[in-house]
Protein backbone atom coordinates (compact mmCIF):
# COMPACT_ATOMS: atom_id res chain seq x y z
CA UNK A 1 0.00 0.00 0.00
CA UNK A 2 1.00 3.35 -0.86
CA UNK A 3 2.41 6.23 1.90
CA UNK A 4 -0.35 8.63 2.87
CA UNK A 5 0.98 11.98 1.11
CA UNK A 6 3.70 10.87 -0.82
CA UNK A 7 2.59 8.34 -3.40
CA UNK A 8 5.50 6.12 -2.88
CA UNK A 9 5.51 2.85 -1.35
CA UNK A 10 7.55 2.23 1.89
CA UNK A 11 10.16 -0.54 2.61
CA UNK A 12 8.76 -2.98 4.84
CA UNK A 13 10.00 -3.28 8.26
CA UNK A 14 10.10 -5.87 11.35
CA UNK A 15 7.04 -6.90 13.25
CA UNK A 16 6.85 -8.37 16.53
CA UNK A 17 6.02 -12.06 16.76
CA UNK A 18 2.57 -13.12 17.16
CA UNK A 19 2.68 -15.14 20.11
CA UNK A 20 -0.24 -16.30 22.31
CA UNK A 21 1.81 -17.04 26.01
CA UNK A 22 4.18 -15.56 27.07
CA UNK A 23 7.52 -16.49 26.81
CA UNK A 24 8.64 -19.14 29.02
CA UNK A 25 12.05 -17.02 30.51
CA UNK A 26 9.99 -14.22 31.46
CA UNK A 27 9.80 -14.61 35.21
CA UNK A 28 7.71 -11.55 35.98
CA UNK A 29 4.03 -12.07 37.28
CA UNK A 30 1.18 -10.52 36.36
CA UNK A 31 0.42 -8.47 39.53
CA UNK A 32 3.60 -7.27 39.86
CA UNK A 33 3.64 -6.33 36.37
CA UNK A 34 0.10 -4.61 36.87
CA UNK A 35 1.40 -2.80 40.28
CA UNK A 36 4.54 -1.30 38.50
CA UNK A 37 2.49 -0.06 35.95
CA UNK A 38 0.35 1.52 38.63
CA UNK A 39 3.23 2.64 39.90
CA UNK A 40 4.90 4.46 37.37
CA UNK A 41 1.71 5.63 36.04
CA UNK A 42 1.41 7.66 39.27
CA UNK A 43 4.78 9.31 38.87
CA UNK A 44 3.68 10.83 35.43
CA UNK A 45 5.01 8.48 33.04
CA UNK A 46 3.00 7.74 29.88
CA UNK A 47 2.03 4.12 28.28
CA UNK A 48 4.57 3.98 25.95
CA UNK A 49 6.84 4.78 28.33
CA UNK A 50 5.76 2.67 30.86
CA UNK A 51 6.43 0.15 28.25
CA UNK A 52 9.92 1.03 27.61
CA UNK A 53 11.04 0.94 31.23
CA UNK A 54 9.24 -2.15 31.71
CA UNK A 55 10.96 -4.02 28.69
CA UNK A 56 14.85 -2.39 29.49
CA UNK A 57 14.75 -2.39 33.48
CA UNK A 58 12.09 -5.28 33.55
CA UNK A 59 12.76 -7.73 31.15
CA UNK A 60 8.86 -8.06 30.41
CA UNK A 61 8.97 -8.66 26.69
CA UNK A 62 5.08 -7.93 26.14
CA UNK A 63 2.88 -6.49 28.88
CA UNK A 64 -0.28 -7.85 27.18
CA UNK A 65 1.15 -11.40 26.80
CA UNK A 66 1.51 -11.80 29.97
CA UNK A 67 -1.37 -9.63 31.69
CA UNK A 68 -3.88 -10.19 28.95
CA UNK A 69 -4.75 -6.46 28.63
CA UNK A 70 -2.85 -3.58 27.21
CA UNK A 71 -0.96 -0.77 29.63
CA UNK A 72 -4.13 1.09 28.37
CA UNK A 73 -6.53 -1.22 29.98
CA UNK A 74 -4.80 -1.37 32.99
CA UNK A 75 -4.58 2.29 33.77
CA UNK A 76 -8.11 2.11 33.05
CA UNK A 77 -9.02 -0.01 35.08
CA UNK A 78 -7.36 1.56 38.10
CA UNK A 79 -8.72 5.06 36.99
CA UNK A 80 -5.29 6.50 35.90
CA UNK A 81 -5.61 7.11 32.57
CA UNK A 82 -4.91 10.34 30.93
CA UNK A 83 -7.97 12.91 30.17
CA UNK A 84 -7.01 12.91 26.10
CA UNK A 85 -5.08 10.03 24.58
CA UNK A 86 -0.96 10.49 24.14
CA UNK A 87 -0.82 9.85 20.88
CA UNK A 88 -3.27 13.08 20.15
CA UNK A 89 -1.48 15.17 23.08
CA UNK A 90 1.93 14.43 21.17
CA UNK A 91 0.51 15.23 17.80
CA UNK A 92 -0.95 18.39 19.01
CA UNK A 93 2.62 19.46 21.00
CA UNK A 94 4.34 18.68 17.24
CA UNK A 95 1.92 21.22 15.34
CA UNK A 96 2.53 23.63 18.19
CA UNK A 97 6.39 23.55 17.43
CA UNK A 98 5.53 23.84 14.09
CA UNK A 99 3.54 27.05 14.27
CA UNK A 100 6.27 28.65 16.89
CA UNK A 101 9.29 27.96 14.06
CA UNK A 102 6.35 28.91 11.17
CA UNK A 103 5.96 32.16 13.15
CA UNK A 104 9.17 32.81 13.08
CA UNK A 105 10.62 31.40 9.48
CA UNK A 106 7.52 32.88 7.39
CA UNK A 107 9.11 32.38 4.31
CA UNK A 108 9.41 28.51 5.10
CA UNK A 109 6.98 26.92 2.76
CA UNK A 110 7.84 23.51 3.90
CA UNK A 111 7.10 23.96 8.02
CA UNK A 112 3.71 25.39 6.73
CA UNK A 113 2.73 22.12 4.65
CA UNK A 114 4.24 19.94 7.50
CA UNK A 115 1.74 22.17 9.79
CA UNK A 116 -0.82 21.11 7.03
CA UNK A 117 -0.07 17.64 7.23
CA UNK A 118 0.15 17.03 11.31
CA UNK A 119 -3.36 19.10 11.32
CA UNK A 120 -4.92 16.52 8.70
CA UNK A 121 -4.05 13.99 11.51
CA UNK A 122 -5.02 15.73 14.18
CA UNK A 123 -8.83 16.28 12.76
CA UNK A 124 -8.70 12.16 11.92
CA UNK A 125 -7.86 11.01 14.99
CA UNK A 126 -9.99 13.63 17.01
CA UNK A 127 -12.52 12.20 14.60
CA UNK A 128 -12.12 8.82 15.79
CA UNK A 129 -11.75 9.50 19.46
CA UNK A 130 -14.75 11.39 19.69
CA UNK A 131 -16.58 8.37 17.80
CA UNK A 132 -14.99 6.35 20.49
CA UNK A 133 -16.25 8.27 23.62
CA UNK A 134 -12.75 8.62 24.60
CA UNK A 135 -13.12 12.67 24.17
CA UNK A 136 -16.10 15.02 24.70
CA UNK A 137 -18.40 15.42 21.38
CA UNK A 138 -18.07 18.98 21.71
CA UNK A 139 -14.61 19.76 21.99
CA UNK A 140 -13.00 21.11 18.67
CA UNK A 141 -8.95 21.35 17.69
CA UNK A 142 -8.15 24.99 17.48
CA UNK A 143 -4.53 25.75 17.86
CA UNK A 144 -4.71 28.49 20.82
CA UNK A 145 -6.59 26.04 23.13
CA UNK A 146 -4.37 22.87 21.75
CA UNK A 147 -1.28 25.12 22.61
CA UNK A 148 -2.99 25.19 26.13
CA UNK A 149 -3.84 22.10 26.47
CA UNK A 150 -0.14 20.78 26.18
CA UNK A 151 1.79 23.58 28.04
Amino acid sequence: MARLYSRRKGKSSSKKPVRAEAPKWAKASTKDIEAQIVELAKKGKGPSKIGMILRDAQGVPDVRSVTKKSITQILADNNLQPEFPTDLTDLIKTAVKIRKHFDLNRQDMDAKRGLQLTEAKIRRLVKYYKREGRIPADWKYNLETARLLVE
